[in-house]
């Protein structure tokens, strides 16, 4: 028997062990869709509605404007034949190889095999053409409502990346290449990375972004020393050790999203916005919120103000001696703190002495991007779901926030894990994205009804413990820090929100990158600048226009707003005191 034979029936007798694999992964894919979850069918996907309204706008366009739409038609219909003779002439004489291809860089096809080989090459531009065609009509939708357009554009987007050929192993180089390369071992890890997600989710599919068993909370992620000092129902208080002999006076308590969880400000060390604040000088205490289960149902907004934010404020006064406090909210956390401030406004209390917005809306007639899932079609399915669930799971949230990145968080990771069968990567930041929590079923209705949909903060008022507030109610000095590409807080939505408080004392900063890394931005690193402005808050095009540009982080600047209002050096403080013993270490 020859080297070739040997190996050739190594080969199959590999293939044949990968199918007999594959069976039974398919049983078990099979037992985990069965588990799938009962969910509304609004959390699914956008009501018929938008469709119907895009194509209703569209006749009308074509009965008023045909001129315009036989020319976008025409327009289509001679590129993409164009193509396929410039395809045909290639063929034709002889040449296995694809025409000119001028087109944009897209990053989904990096492979060399959608420039060179015709059939790759074809299916790319064929693919571009039709998207070209599709985001080009809706956008031409002159007649729409513009908030009914704007999620026309979004979902019929969410359609053409669906399709695109890199998202098919047929049609994918990559994934082919890899398989045969494998002898079908890579399609069978996929197989086994989509049964493990499938398991994972109850019979859903929620792609796994990062390695789960790479890190461990306390261990080799949110590792800055403390020991947490206080606990209720709510939260646990984390009271942070000190490095440096003294600190400023005034302790800094942070309330981070309770969408996901506090560490996303203490990854590394190099990284760590907690470290870092400590290692400046100051005594801090960061919030880390109970993740509410079905018995946290009857749970809204007034209980996070109460028993999260005043009661925290209340216990770091006590372990200090402080009788004010500096606070800092990011995301949802700063919506919530900016409620707060505007409740003890009302009631004359000064425990906060100023406070920091981390890409924070506080008014919501612009909401951005994420604005598309927030019409009565998904909200109304949401509040069915949590009155039968208790609480607005994370798995929802979760795949609402990747597909506003699908491309990034859903197709691209989906490729990398099922067809070519690769392991989830090493990745701090895309670990803590998968660690989500879920949201009480009373707080997320109010939140969403009366804040996202209502816009009652920055217009007729929210009621907070039987308080009427509004935004005009801030008043303490404020800072705030919002993120030029930001998909979830949109800088120019936050922007507006800063301007309308009532406060004399206001500073915008504006971060390069987004939600995340925007925030998490190290000086060491040297990533990305920030804008400032010390002009008055007019628009925000207009504030942009006229800002300057910084290279590096904001934190140092951050920290020169911070200081003058932090008070004296005092001696530094380790967690808790005699009526509030260490209970636990952190996280």
């Amino acid at each position: 028997m020859t080297t070739e034979t040997k190996d050739a029936d190594a080969r199959l007798d590999r293939l044949n062990a990968n199918l007999a694999r594959v069976e039974e992964l398919s049983k078990r894919l099979t037992s985990a869709l069965t588990h799938r979850r009962n969910a509304d069918p609004s959390l699914q996907g956008p009501s018929q509605e938008v469709y119907l309204k895009a194509a209703a706008a569209y006749v009308a366009e074509m009965m008023q404007n045909p001129s315009k739409i036989l020319e976008h038609q025409i327009g289509y219909w001679g590129k993409s034949l164009k193509h396929y003779v410039e395809a045909q002439h290639t063929l034709v004489r002889g040449e296995l190889k694809a025409p000119a291809d001028p087109g944009p860089t897209d990053k989904r096809f990096a492979n060399p095999l959608w420039e060179t080989h015709p059939f790759f090459n074809y299916l790319k531009q064929q693919y571009l053409l039709n998207s070209e065609a599709i985001t080009g009509a809706v956008s031409a939708l002159d007649r729409m409502d513009p908030a009914d357009k704007k999620r026309a554009e979004y979902f019929s987007r969410q359609i053409v990346d669906l399709f695109s050929p890199t998202n098919f192993l047929g049609t994918n180089p990559d994934a082919l290449e890899k398989a045969v390369e494998t002898d079908g071992e890579s399609l069978v890890r996929g197989l086994e990375n989509l049964v493990r997600d499938i398991e994972a989710n109850n019979g859903d599919l929620l792609v796994t972004l990062a390695d789960r068993d790479a890190f461990h909370v306390g261990s080799n992620i949110a590792t800055t020393p403390g020991a947490v000092v206080y606990r209720n129902k709510m939260l646990e208080l984390i009271q942070y050790t000190p490095t440096t002999p003294t600190v400023h006076a005034t302790p800094i308590v942070i309330f981070p999203p309770w969408i996901n969880k506090f560490y996303i400000l203490d990854l590394k060390p190099a990284n760590s916005l907690i470290k870092w604040i400590v290692d400046q000088g100051f005594t801090l205490f960061v919030v880390s919120w109970v993740n509410p289960d079905a018995s946290f149902r009857d749970v809204g907004m007034d209980d996070y103000v109460q028993d999260g934010y005043l009661a925290a404020i209340e216990e770091i006064k006590r372990i200090t001696g402080e009788k004010q406090v500096n606070a800092v909210g990011y995301c949802i956390a700063g919506t919530t703190l900016s409620l707060t401030l505007a409740y003890l406004q009302k009631k004359a209390d000064k425990s906060i002495k100023s406070a920091t917005f981390f890409t924070t809306l506080t008014d919501f007639s612009d909401q951005g991007e994420v604005g598309v899932f927030l019409d009565d079609d998904f909200v109304d399915g949401i509040e069915r779901q949590v009155a039968v669930d208790g609480v607005l799971d994370k798995f929802f949230m979760g795949r609402t926030f990747s597909f506003l990145r699908s491309n990034e968080l859903i197709y691209q990771p989906a490729i990398k894990s099922y067809m070519m069968g690769e392991a989830p990567p090493a990745f701090d930041l895309l670990y803590w994205n998968g660690d989500g929590t879920n949201l009480p079923a009373r707080m997320a209705v109010e939140y969403l009804r009366g804040l996202c949909q209502g816009d009652q903060f920055a217009t007729q008022g929210f009621t907070v413990l039987g308080e009427k507030v509004s935004i005009s109610d801030v008043k303490v000095p404020v800072c705030a820090i919002a993120c030029e590409t930001d998909h979830i807080a949109a800088w120019k939505s936050s922007f507006t929100g800063i301007r309308k408080m009532g406060a004399k004392d206001k500073t915008f900063i504006l971060s390069e990158s987004g939600h995340i890394a925007g925030i998490v931005n190290p000086p060491t690193k040297n990533k990305y600048g920030h804008y400032i402005n010390a002009g008055p808050l007019t628009t925000p095009d207009t504030w942009k226009a006229e800002a300057e540009f910084h290279k590096g982080s904001w934190w140092p600047r951050w920290r020169e707003w911070l200081a003058p209002r932090s008070g004296r050096q005092v001696p530094a403080r380790v967690p808790g005191d005699s009526t509030h013993p260490v209970l636990a270490p952190a996280p």
